[in-house]
Parts: structure tokens; sequence; C-alpha cells
């Protein structure tokens, strides 16, 4: 019983006082924020980047999941190379994507916003990386994406899920620790930052 009146009060608790209004409307270039009490294996505490949004769905990467491997042991002719490397999300985990700064000097890159891209020729981008012509902070690579079908992403806005926001391109290739509080000190709910990840614990 105890423990049912745990959940009953954490959504209620979630639900009356976490209502999120969004100002801003999701599109490409802005950046979703996970609401505080999220306990969603992938997005919890999450920042996504959108990287595709229209009426057939949208597409993001998450910004501050980093993974503690290696991108030679997804790629084994891959230049030796310090950048970033993070989960996207669940979709497609056996795959490797990339966002970047580099332009369309980088065949099939695709344009997020202003001096922001995401993909384009993987074997350029060794090449580039092994003639010295791409810095570490010019890049992030992931492992799988975010996805979201039709109006799926609108409703979990309904739902409370998530509140989107504007972001510079300093914040998005920035390193990912301690980035969800960031992203939260910059809007109207900065006072989520002062609530514990599990709220039982205190």
């Amino acid at each position: 019983m105890g423990s049912l009146l745990i959940i009953i009060f954490t959504l209620e608790f979630q639900t009356k006082l976490f209502a999120i209004k969004n100002t801003i409307l999701p599109k490409k270039g802005t950046i979703l924020i996970s609401e505080p009490l999220s306990q969603d294996l992938y997005f919890r505490r999450s920042v996504v980047l959108l990287v595709e949004h229209s009426e057939e769905g949208s597409m993001g990467f998450i910004l501050n999941k980093k993974v503690s491997i290696n991108l030679k042991e997804f790629v084994a002719d891959f230049p030796d190379f310090d950048a970033q490397f993070n989960l996207g999300g669940p979709v497609a985990t056996n795959t490797i994507f990339f966002i970047h700064t580099l332009g369309e000097i980088i065949p099939g890159a695709i344009k997020i916003k202003e001096n922001l891209f995401w993909g384009g020729d993987f074997e350029f981008l060794k090449f580039m990386i092994l003639q010295k012509q791409v810095q570490t902070h010019q890049i992030r690579f992931f492992i799988g994406y975010s996805g979201w079908s039709g109006n799926q992403l609108y409703d979990e806005m309904k739902g409370n899920s998530w509140l989107v926001s504007k972001a510079s391109i300093d914040f998005i290739m920035e390193k990912p620790i301690g980035l969800w509080k960031k992203a939260v000190t910059c809007t109207q709910y900065k006072n989520w930052t002062n609530i514990p990840e599990d709220p039982t614990s205190n």
C-alpha cells in the first residue's frame, strides 16, 4: 500500500506542480528538455537536439548521455580522434550519427540551422580527420537517435514530458556533463534544478 501511495503522490505531484507551458514550438535546431521527474531509461533528465521536425514526425539526438566507449570499437578503421561520443537515443543503436559545424564541405551534410549540420559522407569525414582538418570541438558523434512519429511528440508535450527551448551552437557542441541543469537554468523553470531526481529519497 505504501508503494502505491508513493506512486500516486508522484504522479499527482508531477501533473499539478510541473505543468509545462511551452511558448516555443518544436522545430529543427530547438532543444527538448525533459521534465525533472521522468524515470525513462533513455530520457531521464535529458536534453535532445531536434534535427528534423515535420507533420510526419521528429528526429533528434540526446546531447547529454555520454558513453565511455571509443569510436574505434564501432568503426575499426576510424582515425585516432578524441571526439565526444554519446547515446543519441533508443532507435538504430547499431548506427553512428554525427552533428558538426563543418558546413557543406562534407558532401551530403544536412543543415539544421545557421552554422550547424548533421550527417554527410562518413568516408570523406574520416579523410578530413586523417588530414587534421577537423577539430574535436567541431563535431559530436552519437550511437542511435531519438524518434517520434506523427503527433507523438506533441502528445508527449501535452503530457508535460518536454520543455522546448532555443539553444546556441556553443551550448549544443558543449561537453555533456551538467548540460540538463544548464539548459533548465536558461528557462522560466530554473527551479527544476532544486528538485531531487528521486523525490522519495528525502
